[in-house]
């Protein structure tokens, strides 16, 4: 690493840069979920500067929107409206606080215990190909039962992003190839934009500078109840994260500042995210990859990616922008990201050597796999368990309660630090 120091400008540009690389993720989640992404970004600044005080600002992590939490979104949303929704991803924070807690009291290893790759592997698979049919209705230019965009315009124009984001992902070299997403939805957009399907007058009415219209949390029990088994998945991720960018840097940050210290980090950019009205954050794979580019490992540029995100989450006009984004622009790129996510957990069943030869290990994969997918609930008066939460929780039951017979010999849960959202990169 080197010891001279950087000029201010060109820290602040290398800060520009990674935002840019983690723009198009960020600002994905909640264009999907109904969230504002003004707030989106303003959560992500202000996560990622609470990240870097209870760190020293030591590790050159910036965090972005995560996309374990899409789905739970979406359903709770539906089931307890938005206020009790942000309420819950605040509290979901709960258990990266507990997991933090537990790495400082028995050390990393329980978290690989505790999660191993035959627990998480399924439970991303879930995560991805339980968001099929959302991508489908989108791509198709569809909201429920509406067809908003006419079916053969809506398909084209998501074949358009969605070839745009593979090509990218495929043959792009250097710092492009870190920002498939960006590129299909500008291939998407100017698309939309020849087919005159997109409307200015939001962003011409909207002022250049405003304050976002924040979230007003409710806290609802059982909203809480079924968000916060959704953190188990994004946990492991900031695992892998960590050991990923370390890897790079060249230094072991479960160590120094220490991995206890990443997860309260994170656990509270996630709590303020979602007082804000934001989508809960996550460590971005999208950014390791550029400072393993790059070769910039000073955390100070993260500080400047921060603040630009902050800046940008007070300017009316772009905020207004991003909402003309049309519907199949968005699906054909979600086509990509879901499926992308699902081969993530089938990647870390097959990095974590999974024998699924091995009974046990068929029959917990098998049955978190289906009950996710099927989005199987279970309610018991006010308490709520559906779809990505209740086979997360079971995973990681029915691996405690299991019977093992030889050792399983799997390797830790390490995905090398790729956020799920931006699996394409």
């Amino acid at each position: 690493m080197s010891t001279t120091p950087e000029p201010v400008w060109r820290t602040a540009l290398s800060g520009a840069q990674i935002l840019f690389v983690a723009f198009g993720a960020t600002v994905l989640v909640p264009l999907l979920t109904g969230l504002n992404p003004s707030l989106a970004l303003l959560g992500a600044g202000i996560g990622t500067l609470v990240f870097q005080i209870c760190t020293g600002r030591q590790v050159p992590i910036y965090l972005g929107s995560s996309f374990a939490f899409i789905a739970p979104v979406i359903y709770s949303v539906k089931s307890w409206g938005m206020p009790a929704t942000l309420g819950a991803l605040a509290a979901a924070s709960l258990f990266y606080y507990i997991a933090a807690a537990l790495v400082k009291w028995r050390g990393v290893g329980l978290i690989h215990h505790l999660l191993p790759p035959v627990v998480i592997g399924p439970v991303v698979m879930v995560i991805g190909l339980g968001l099929a049919q959302v991508a489908i209705n989108m791509a198709t230019g569809k909201a429920g039962d509406s067809q908003v965009v006419p079916y053969g315009t809506a398909l084209g124009i998501a074949a358009v992003s969605l070839t745009a984001t593979m090509l990218t992902a495929i043959h792009a070299r250097g710092l492009l190839k870190l920002v498939p997403i960006l590129v299909g939805v500008a291939a998407g957009y100017g698309s939309s934009l020849f087919l005159g399907l997109i409307d200015f007058s939001k962003v011409i009415n909207a002022p250049w500078l405003a304050v976002p219209q924040f979230g007003h949390p409710e806290f609802n029990l059982a909203a809480i109840l079924f968000m916060i088994p959704v953190a188990i998945a994004p946990i492991v991720e900031h695992v892998g994260g960590i050991l990923a960018i370390g890897s790079v840097v060249g230094r072991d940050y479960t160590e120094q500042p220490g991995l206890h210290r990443t997860l309260l980090g994170d656990g509270l950019a996630v709590t303020i995210a979602g007082l804000f009205g934001g989508p809960p954050v996550t460590t971005y794979g999208e950014v390791t990859g550029a400072v393993m580019l790059t070769r910039n490992y000073n955390p100070v540029v993260m500080t400047w990616a921060a603040g630009f995100a902050i800046l940008m989450a007070f300017v009316g006009k772009f905020g207004a922008l991003l909402q003309t984004i049309p519907m199949p622009v968005m699906g054909g790129i979600m086509v990509l990201l879901f499926g992308s996510i699902a081969g993530i957990g089938l990647k870390t069943i097959i990095d974590g050597r999974v024998d699924l030869m091995k009974p046990r290990n068929l029959c917990l994969v098998s049955v978190t796999l289906v009950t996710g997918i099927g989005g199987l609930g279970v309610t018991i008066g006010s308490f709520s368990l559906q779809g990505i939460s209740l086979c997360g929780v079971l995973a990681v039951v029915l691996n405690q309660l299991l019977p093992r017979g030889e050792q399983e010999g799997e390797a830790s849960p390490v995905d090398n630090g790729s956020e799920q959202g931006g699996c394409p990169g």
